[in-house]
């Protein structure tokens, strides 16, 4: 019997390197003969660059860069020598985990440490370069990104835009003009435009800190930068995924010439999952919430979905699991952590639990 493993984070609690050790562990108290393959997923948020660095046993490497509010750190990323690919994740320099919540404000954070970590890799040599999109920060439609690679926003009098609040007054943007990147392709798992009631702003906004009056000015300032942008070749505000990491994806497209792909599709091509699903009996994924997201892009729903085309039975073990018809359908089995709480306090033993218990059902 050969099982295949793949999970996505346990926000909050276990990476999804760890979660599928325990549930690997589980099984192996009841399935002592199976092959177990772990192949950890994600869908271009965090553990995006560990999922594919694990898999195609890549490096870490190091470099400076400023956080979202521009305090200085080191940002690391994963190198893959073979291919010569460095995978970012943009959380790594303007993400969450270097914002404390009282400190969150979308309109002094930046993407400027994105655009330092596209630039390391870039001297490094690297021949492409992925940019997982999730956990943002920011709000500044990549206009940080694009600072560190030397573009310039001008007012009207040729002065330096260097604020959200004041980009409304934007007039020009000064392309640089000996910046040579490598294909980049930015990993989003939103589909989301820049702007309007689905934008960057509106729908992320309030998440990252932002208040009524803060929203209106951002929507203002990313309406004003694509209306400049667009003056210098395509229309991208209405481009799926544009809105992803606070307009990163906007920025990407516009100042990297990148193109955007579902989070998913990019590191199950990594990590040729299509070919670990065909080679199973059966599949097992999971994450801290199966719900209606689940569906737009997410890891849990991209390895079903590829199942189910395999006619491979497939299982999900979750922290907590939505009653959605549409989610439930995706799986031949759920089993959820939150029948026991607190499930997050004792996710590693209920994880190893849950998958004892799954085990148990195929022997009888």
């Amino acid at each position: 019997m050969r099982i295949l493993v793949a999970p996505d984070k346990f926000k909050g609690s276990l990476g999804a390197g760890e979660a599928g050790a325990r549930i690997a562990a589980g099984l192996r108290t009841i399935l002592p003969q199976a092959e177990i393959e772990i192949r950890p997923v994600a869908d271009g948020g965090e553990g995006t660059a560990e999922a594919i660095r694990h898999a195609l046993q890549g490096e870490w490497m190091e470099c400076r860069a400023h956080d979202a509010l521009g305090r200085e750190i080191w940002a690391r990323y994963a190198w893959l020598p073979g291919s010569g690919t460095a995978v970012l994740e943009m959380s790594a320099a303007a993400g969450w985990a270097q914002v404390a919540p009282n400190e969150r404000n979308p309109l002094l954070a930046s993407t400027l440490g994105v655009g330092e970590m596209i630039h390391a890799a870039a001297a490094l040599g690297a021949q492409r370069i992925v940019v997982g999109l999730g956990g943002s920060a920011t709000n500044d439609g990549g206009c940080g990104l694009a600072r560190a690679l030397g573009f310039r926003f001008l007012d009207a009098s040729e002065r330096n835009i260097e604020s959200m609040a004041a980009l409304e007054n934007l007039e020009r943007i000064a392309w640089p003009n000996d910046v040579v990147l490598p294909p980049i392709t930015a990993a989003a798992d939103v589909r989301n435009p820049l702007l309007g009631p689905r934008g960057a702003t509106r729908t992320f906004g309030p998440q990252k800190g932002a208040t009524p009056d803060q929203i209106e000015i951002l929507e203002r300032a990313l309406r004003r930068l694509a209306d400049v942008a667009a003056r210098a070749g395509r229309d991208l505000r209405d481009f799926p995924g544009a809105g992803a990491a606070g307009g990163l994806g906007f920025g990407l497209l516009a100042f990297c010439g990148a193109e955007v792909r579902p989070g998913f599709e990019v590191v199950a091509e990594a990590l040729d999952l299509r070919r670990e699903i065909a080679q199973a009996n059966y599949v097992i994924t999971g994450e801290g919430s199966l719900d209606r997201q689940t569906l737009e892009g997410k890891a849990p729903a991209g390895v079903a979905r590829i199942a189910r085309e395999l006619g491979k039975p497939v299982f999900a073990i979750v922290g907590k699991a939505s009653a959605d018809e549409d989610v439930r359908a995706l799986f031949d089995g759920i089993l959820s952590l939150d029948d026991e709480p607190p499930a997050y306090s004792r996710a590693a033993e209920l994880l190893e639990r849950r998958a004892r218990a799954l085990a148990l059902s195929w022997r009888a």
